[in-house]
C-alpha cells in the first residue's frame, strides 16, 4: 500500500476534521458526493498509525479511499501495491 499526501477540506462538527468534503490531487478539486465507507485504525501498526479511513464517491462518481493519520493530521490518497492503481478508482 502506498499512500500520496493530498490536501483535505473537512466539514467541522462536533469534532474538528469529522469528514472529507473535498480533495485536491493532481491540480484537480474533487467535490466528495457520499462517503460510502468508514473505518478506524485503533492501534498503531507496521502499516501506520491510528487513523481514519474513507471511501469516497465523487460527484464525478469515481471511488478512492482517504485516510487520516490522527496523531499527525495528515490526509493521504491510499494506492495499492504494484499496478498504478487507486483504490477502487471506477
Amino acid at each position: 500500500m502506498k499512500l500520496i499526501p493530498v490536501q483535505v477540506e473537512c466539514h467541522s462538527g462536533a469534532k474538528s476534521d469529522e469528514y472529507p468534503v473535498r480533495f485536491y490531487w493532481q491540480t484537480i478539486k474533487y467535490e466528495i458526493r457520499e462517503i460510502a465507507d468508514r473505518w478506524f485504525q485503533a492501534a498503531q501498526t507496521d502499516e501506520g498509525r491510528m487513523a481514519n479511513y474513507f471511501k469516497v464517491r465523487t460527484a464525478s462518481r469515481q471511488e478512492f479511499i482517504l485516510k487520516h493519520e490522527l496523531q499527525s493530521g495528515n490526509w493521504y490518497l491510499v494506492k495499492k501495491d504494484g499496478p498504478e492503481m487507486l483504490i477502487s478508482l471506477n
